[in-house]
């Protein structure tokens, strides 16, 4: 019995910094501590399906856990503060993958791949007014990642984190 607990102890220690988030996304966070920050894991990802919709499902069948943040362009974070955050994932091994434009806001999506296997992915969304980061363990289609944003961007209750952060005083 000990033996069986240690071993899992020893599993979980092991593999828990694998999950963890990006250095660059945890600085970006501690650099801007004013930021909207939340935490989703699978389940809760499960629970912004309200509709029961297969497609959305699927979509984040491959996502282990999930970091939002959302920051404020007004607080200071410009072209400058966003280059050196690109800086910042490339330098963890992250490629950039793919840019695209969806309803007046810019996608750069970048990708932590090992032996062929996707092990992280970062989804940067800037706009005039903010900047909001997706820093994700796991992976997400390349063809979806505008549907996981626009989703977690129109459910109710997040959506209503999000507009109250931004009419803060």
């Amino acid at each position: 019995m000990r033996l069986n607990c240690f071993i899992l102890l020893l599993v979980a220690t092991v593999t828990l910094p694998s999950m963890a988030q990006t250095k660059t996304t945890e600085n970006l966070q501690k650099t801007n501590p004013e930021c909207l920050s939340l935490y989703f894991y699978n389940n809760t990802l499960r629970m912004l399906n309200q509709n029961e919709d297969a497609e959305f499902d699927a979509l984040i069948k491959d996502i282990e856990k999930m970091k939002f943040l959302m920051i404020e362009k007004e607080d200071g974070f410009g072209s400058a503060q966003y280059k050196k955050l690109i800086s910042g994932y490339k330098s963890e091994s992250f490629e950039e993958i793919m840019t695209s434009r969806f309803q007046g806001r810019n996608f750069d999506v970048f990708l932590k791949d090992k032996n062929g296997r996707t092990e992280g992915m970062v989804v940067t969304v800037n706009d005039s007014t903010n900047l909001y980061v997706l820093d994700i363990v796991g992976k997400v289609a390349l063809d979806k990642v505008t549907s996981l944003f626009s989703t977690i961007d129109e459910s109710s209750d997040i959506g209503k984190k999000i507009r109250n952060f931004t009419k803060k005083d």
